[in-house]
């Protein structure tokens, strides 16, 4: 699968460019990254997709040197799983 990135998104849109999975992480204050929407079409799911985003935006972030927060249920029960 072919991610796109942004600098508080990382994302996959089908070949009618339709958003098929996404995760988004906007910086709540100076180096706090807050991931607060994870998103994986039906079609996707349980392949692993979440967890590939997860792993992606925890490396992103880390690579700007931010703490990872987050909102979204499935992220917060991600990062109690994978404490960092």
């Amino acid at each position: 699968m072919d991610f796109q990135r942004e600098q508080h998104r990382i994302f996959a849109v089908n070949e009618n460019g339709t958003v098929i999975a996404e995760i988004t992480f906007p910086e709540r204050e100076k180096g706090v990254y807050v991931i607060d929407h994870t998103f994986v079409d039906e079609s996707l799911r349980g392949q692993g997709v979440a967890k590939v985003l997860m792993e992606m935006a925890i490396a992103q972030i880390k690579e700007q040197k931010g703490k990872v927060e987050a909102t979204c249920s499935y992220a917060q029960r991600f990062l109690e799983k994978h404490p960092q």
